[in-house]
């Protein structure tokens, strides 16, 4: 298909996934962005945010990668290209940077050379990325996600969430790798903690579909991952005690953290100011749901 454009722009909602044992599977985007911009150049992919030199590195090959993967599934002639992402999503902090760096820049792509893959493609395609689509679902499509792969592509059930339920965002000042934290994830459960993390996969989704919030209480006790990941993050159980003892419906270790939510539909500051007394190095941030994913500008 011949190139329609020289730039494009789209912004991507930052994304909480697990919430709690829906390990890989669960996600809901948050109304906290990156806007990525591509622009057509003579050669290669050159990155014009301020990424520190340390990680430009990584980032340039990972964009390259997913550059290389969008020009194949699209069947389009490869071009090199500048890219800009600027924002408010933290790197490395479970709030799906990765995602948003990776589906901005494939979706900048494709509005350049005439949207030959539809969301669902582009989907399929950070999910390869990615390795599972916990994060990328809700970014596409905003909103409540259930998503995984069957039969070779990525199958997502989405419902959208009520404005007035209210996310206490407590960041630290420090990174968690995930690479490091899915090592501490083991690779087999007992049965009850298998059955376990069913049961509460199961009550979250329904309780998401019907918009009965009120019935996630009590279901974000995750034996899964979070007990595991809590050896780098040892304030995790203590955060979240302190958000329910203060109104909190609940709350979760966001992706694999470092990043701490609990979701409310009261008072938000007594929630926020218990959850930061237990980690004070930590910013706190309100949000709400974003349940119409990416869009292009």
């Amino acid at each position: 298909m011949p190139p329609t454009t020289d730039a494009a722009t789209v912004r991507v909602p930052g994304t909480t996934a697990n919430l709690g044992s829906g390990f890989d599977t669960l996600g809901l985007a948050l109304t906290i962005y990156n806007r990525v911009t591509v622009t057509r150049s003579a050669d290669g992919v050159r990155i014009l945010s301020p990424i520190a030199e340390a990680a430009r590195a990584d980032a340039t090959g990972m964009l390259a990668e997913a550059a290389r993967a969008f020009f194949n599934r699209s069947k389009s002639t490869p071009f090199g290209f500048e890219i800009s992402i600027t924002g408010d999503v933290p790197l490395a902090r479970g709030l799906g940077s990765s995602v948003t760096a990776r589906l901005g820049c494939v979706a900048a792509l494709n509005q350049l050379v005439g949207e030959p893959l539809s969301r669902g493609d582009l989907l399929d395609l950070v999910t390869g990325l990615e390795g599972h689509p916990d994060n990328a679902a809700p970014a596409v499509y905003g909103g409540f996600t259930a998503s995984g792969v069957v039969e070779g592509s990525v199958r997502c059930v989405r419902f959208p969430v009520a404005q007035g339920l209210k996310f206490v965002t407590l960041i630290p000042a420090f990174e968690i790798s995930t690479p490091e934290a899915r090592r501490l994830v083991p690779m087999q459960f007992s049965k009850r903690d298998t059955v376990h993390s069913l049961n509460r996969t199961a009550l979250i989704t329904a309780a998401f579909a019907a918009g009965d919030y009120g019935a996630l209480r009590g279901c974000f006790d995750d034996c899964l991952h979070q007990p595991y990941r809590e050896a780098l993050l040892p304030q995790l159980s203590a955060v979240l005690r302190a958000g329910e003892a203060a109104g909190a419906i609940g709350g979760w270790l966001s992706g694999s953290g470092s990043t701490i939510i609990a979701i409310t539909l009261g008072d938000v500051d007594p929630v926020a100011e218990a959850m930061q007394q237990e980690l004070p190095e930590s910013a706190v941030v309100i949000l709400t749901p974003d349940n119409s994913g990416l869009k292009v500008l």
